[in-house]
């Protein structure tokens, strides 16, 4: 087990949880997507789990260690977060800004070397945006934008992954590349925890499955088991389809 979460809980003021008493585990390898409504506390979920915030009650546990008791450095190591958007101002070149994501191998006052240069490459490419290499960050598109910051964290080598709304700026291409790129990074190892707004990404890959509904959990397991006609009722107050589609031998959910 690579991730525990145990009773967690957060609030922004210090009276009203956005979510609490969450508890789940995440083995290595394995990928867990979180739907639910907006504003139900997904990506402040996410932050929690990275230690962008500081969880109000309960623990994450990182391979039996407190992520509140970890170093900036160590989690960065460990987990790599690319939130919805980044509002970069300075014009870094795309493979710069992916470079930034080797900063936790680095010790101070050090440049990257030659392994890091090809790492960042590497995580350049496999997010297809190796024909932007040269180009300004504050210069390309949101959607261009959200796959450098994919890239940026795949240059981590962290063992978690942490996408808040990995595909929400992507078009319909690479909405299934990054999916096909999580699929592969997870049969690689790395564990994935995604939020999304669309069901069918769980039925994409082998994919486990959360809804977050009043401040928790309401139904967790796999694809199959968690998106039903009755929990998408409830989560997002329409009714829906689910079918199997023989041509791809997988699931879809569609509104009515």
């Amino acid at each position: 087990m690579i991730l525990r979460v145990n009773n967690a809980s957060y609030s922004y003021d210090g009276k009203k949880n956005v979510f609490e008493n969450i508890s789940f585990s995440l083995n290595k390898g394995e990928t867990l997507c979180i739907l639910g409504p907006n504003g139900i506390g997904k990506s402040t979920l996410i932050k929690c789990l990275g230690n962008v915030l500081n969880l109000s009650n309960g623990n994450a546990y990182i391979d039996g260690r407190d992520v509140s008791s970890m170093s900036r450095t160590e989690i960065a190591k460990k987990i790599g977060y690319v939130p919805q958007a980044d509002q970069s101002v300075f014009p870094f070149s795309i493979l710069d800004f992916v470079m930034l994501g080797r900063a936790p191998h680095l010790p101070f006052f050090s440049s990257p070397g030659e392994k890091d240069l090809k790492i960042a490459e590497n995580a350049i490419v496999k997010v297809g945006i190796s024909h932007l290499m040269d180009s300004s960050v504050t210069e390309i598109s949101g959607g261009e934008k959200q796959l450098a910051l994919i890239a940026r964290a795949l240059a981590q080598e962290p063992e978690i992954l942490l996408l808040d709304e990995p595909t929400s700026h992507l078009d319909f291409g690479n909405q299934v590349r990054v999916l096909n790129l999580i699929d592969k990074l997870s049969s690689q190892g790395t564990s994935v925890i995604m939020s999304t707004h669309f069901p069918d990404h769980a039925f994409i890959g082998s994919k486990n499955v959360a809804i977050m509904l009043e401040n928790n959990f309401i139904a967790q397991g796999t694809a199959e088991e968690v998106i039903t006609k009755e929990n998408m009722t409830l989560a997002y107050g329409i009714d829906v389809a689910i079918d199997h589609v023989s041509s791809v031998q997988r699931k879809v959910c569609l509104p009515l």
